[in-house]
């Protein structure tokens, strides 16, 4: 059987954030010569992951490992990336799909916020952490599963960076959004607050999650407002990835459905137990359309249709880092 491994990205109608993305690709390509891989979008970019799945199948591939470049388990995760997964399945019965589960809250992660953030403070004037407030700053998604692993996440980075105070902001779809909580911050009376986006590669959101910081900065001098680099590529960075990649393919990917609310009764989200999970992204597929108005002739009412599930993994230890892939990984970055 031969083995392949999709990257199965969202998309971007930012430039640089595709092309940081692309970066990050060939880095982890190199990281593993030894397989065969490829990297899709969802959206807003070429080529689509439906295209990217016929490429690794014309060349051998009938086995194909599908790993989200995704930082939460959320509607991308759960139904996008799965729907696109099952049409493939469709046309080509005869490979074999597994899915990674998310980034989630890797330790590597942790690790590379906390990289990030003495980066952008080392040069500044010397703040006592207790007068620094952290601002955590995610994507936001309607899945509150998600939406808590963001708190959590805040809590890790509050407890290893030592802060004042932790607080959390979304850039999108749910609350507090990035102004709301910066008006709520900038009257705690803390000297410092630390902007810190969880996001893995540049994008709008990203910008406009800078230029909130700048205004709110401007508004109130007595308060410095500071904004951390996003993830991007790192070492740190590939070997979440490739941990994620390596339970797929000889460990077990569980996801956390203990709060999914696909799966339980969460209050506020009773009527969406047991909805099938389908894709919402086919009409912009590989679209580099700028509008956010897309028209497209039906609605996004759910119909209930049974999907199988992907093939689960076998059960097997956790992937172990040798010191030659870690050297080789320090040497592909560096050399960006």
């Amino acid at each position: 059987m031969s083995e392949a491994l999709l990257i199965a990205a969202h998309g971007s109608r930012d430039e640089a954030g595709v092309e940081e993305f692309w970066e990050f690709a060939d880095a982890w390509r190199r990281l593993r010569p030894d397989r065969i891989q490829a990297a899709g979008f969802l959206e807003f970019a070429q080529p689509t992951i439906g295209a990217a799945i016929d490429q690794l199948i014309d060349r051998g591939a009938t086995r194909i490992v599908v790993v989200p470049a995704m930082l939460m388990a959320a509607g991308h995760v759960k139904n996008d990336v799965p729907s696109e997964v099952q049409e493939s399945r469709g046309r080509h019965p005869n490979v074999t799909f597994q899915m990674a589960r998310a980034l989630d809250i890797h330790p590597a992660l942790l690790e590379l916020c906390h990289v990030r953030y003495r980066e952008t403070i080392a040069p500044l004037r010397e703040v006592p952490a207790e007068r620094t407030l952290l601002l955590l700053v995610g994507r936001g998604t309607s899945d509150p599963d998600a939406n808590a692993n963001i708190a959590r996440v805040s809590r890790f980075l509050w407890e290893s960076y030592g802060v004042g105070w932790a607080s959390v902001a979304f850039s999108g779809v749910t609350t507090p959004n990035v102004d709301q909580a910066l008006t709520v911050c900038r009257r705690l009376g803390f000297d410092r607050i630390v902007v810190q986006p969880y996001f893995l590669f540049d994008g709008i959101l990203l910008k406009r999650i800078r230029d909130t910081a700048e205004r709110h900065a401007a508004l109130d001098p007595s308060v410095e407002i500071v904004t951390v680099p996003h993830l991007r590529l790192h070492p740190l960075l590939l070997q979440a990835f490739e941990d994620r990649a390596h339970e797929a393919i000889h460990g077990a990917p569980h996801m956390n459905c203990d709060l999914c609310k696909y799966r339980v009764r969460l209050l506020g989200r009773e009527s969406e137990i047991g909805l099938p999970q389908v894709g919402h992204h086919h009409h912009v597929r590989a679209s580099s359309d700028l509008t956010d108005d897309f028209d497209h002739g039906h609605d996004h009412r759910l119909r209930r249709r049974r999907r199988p599930a992907l093939m689960p993994a076998a059960d097997t230890a956790f992937h172990p880092w040798d010191e030659r892939l870690l050297q080789r990984l320090h040497l592909i970055t560096e050399s960006r």
